[in-house]
């Protein structure tokens, strides 16, 4: 989903995995860590724990992002909330995210990676209790803006959309108060988890804890496991990290690095403009709007179909169609189906497409020496554009219907343009055969 998406480095940790091979764009430096083989099984149940922990925070931010779309009407009736404070409240989650992504490096290697995970579970508490408490808008605010600080620091692509579906689902049937407790589950179970994992081996080999980095590599593989090979292996890396020099944002406005950085920024600019955080954020008003009798049912639905079918595009603009239809009261009976199949349409072909797909290309499209200064840009595309259209969608919805669909299909054909014209094919090529294209 809208979200789908994340992923940081040691400025956020989007760069910090593209400096690693493909895998790391949907999998985070500590689960690899996790992985690799295992000669006892006490290691094995250590690799799944760990990695289940790990993972927590993605599932954090599903439920993050999903709790908005069920509770629009209870929360502005019960707080009194007009839709500007409600937007604000909606939007300031990828605010928070923005900033947790750009500090989560920085305090993942000052703090290692087991107390950022902590310290980003004590804020999700915080923040959700605070949304709990809250009798306005102000501590509304402050609540959400934490929780999403929180998600940014810790969450990885992994179990965003199990998390959303189950706040959607969830929040159904209780009340927004109840849902919010909800979303303390993960960061506490989180919490008490990361006393039982060993701290990232890369870390400690980082900061120059030979003694425990050797103990941590043991505990995942085993104690009886040849981890020489690895450790060796891990050593070298760091060594090659240490010696690399580093390009600053302002080099990424050279000639030879324009083509994969408009690449990069377009991709991230047709993601989050074709209006996915809008959509996801806000999915019980647009049914409500379209006149679905139950806005439960296409919610349910929803859930049922996260992860399949194609056309952002066509999703839109079945949408926008049916709200036009609605306007100029033609076959105001199909309203709704139109609308319901326009939305799960649209929301199936992102969690498939543009939702993740973006990230992938960008890890093989920039060269070495530029992948953290171009991961930092455009990652903060990703989250300005993320506020930007949950900010902005429910005054976007007042001023016209079929107008925000209709605009949101024009982004999404005009992703399919540049996408067609401007992105290399990367399926069966190195990395360096990408970049070569992309010079010629």
């Amino acid at each position: 989903m809208a979200v789908d998406q994340e992923v940081k480095n040691s400025q956020s940790k989007v760069s910090a995995e593209m400096e690693e091979p493909l895998i790391k764009v949907v999998r985070s430096k500590d689960e690899d860590d996790f992985q690799g083989k295992s000669d006892e099984k006490g290691s094995l149940w250590v690799v799944g724990f760990s990695t289940f922990v790990a993972v927590l925070g993605s599932f954090e931010f599903g439920s993050c992002v999903g709790y908005t779309a069920p509770i629009q009407s209870a929360i502005r009736e019960d707080l009194e909330l007009s839709i500007a404070e409600f937007s604000l409240f909606g939007s300031i989650l990828t605010i928070g995210s923005m900033i947790g992504a750009i500090t989560s490096g920085h305090i993942a290697d000052f703090i290692g990676r087991k107390r950022a995970l902590g310290m980003a579970a004590v804020l999700g508490i915080t923040g959700w209790v605070a949304i709990y408490f809250s009798q306005g808008a102000l501590l509304l605010d402050a609540g959400r803006i934490l929780t999403g600080y929180g998600i940014g620091v810790s969450s990885f692509v992994l179990m965003i959309v199990l998390g959303c579906s189950f706040a959607f689902l969830l929040g159904t049937v209780v009340t927004w108060k109840t849902l919010a407790l909800t979303g303390i589950v993960p960061c506490l179970v989180q919490l008490l988890g990361i006393v039982f994992i060993p701290e990232s081996p890369r870390w400690l080999a980082k900061v120059g804890c030979q003694e425990e980095f050797d103990k941590a590599l043991k505990r995942l593989r085993g104690d009886n496991a040849d981890i020489s090979s690895e450790a060796a292996e891990i050593q070298d890396y760091i060594e090659t990290l240490r010696h690399q020099s580093k390009a600053g944002i302002l080099n990424l406005f050279q000639r030879r690095y324009l083509y994969p950085v408009t690449i990069g920024v377009g991709l991230m600019i047709f993601q989050q403009f074709g209006g996915a955080n809008g959509i996801c954020f806000y999915l019980n008003e647009i049914f409500f709007s379209a006149g679905l009798p139950s806005a439960t049912i296409g919610i349910i639905i929803i859930v049922c179909i996260q992860a399949s079918a194609t056309g952002t595009f066509l999703g839109c603009f079945m949408a926008a169609t049916a709200f036009l239809m609605k306007d100029y009261n033609l076959l105001t009976e199909w309203v709704p189906l139109l609308v319901l199949g326009g939305v799960l349409l649209y929301i199936g072909s992102f969690s498939i497409g543009m939702g993740s797909v973006p990230w992938v290309i960008m890890s093989e499209i920039f060269p070495i020496n530029i992948k953290g200064a171009a991961g930092s840009l455009v990652n903060l595309v990703h989250w300005f554009g993320a506020w930007a259209v949950s900010y902005t969608f429910n005054f976007l919805m007042d001023w016209s219907s079929s107008g925000t669909f209709y605009l949101y299909s024009g982004f999404s054909a005009a992703a399919i343009l540049f996408v067609a014209k401007v992105v290399p094919e990367t399926k069966g090529r190195t990395l360096e055969e990408i970049q070569k294209s992309m010079k010629s």
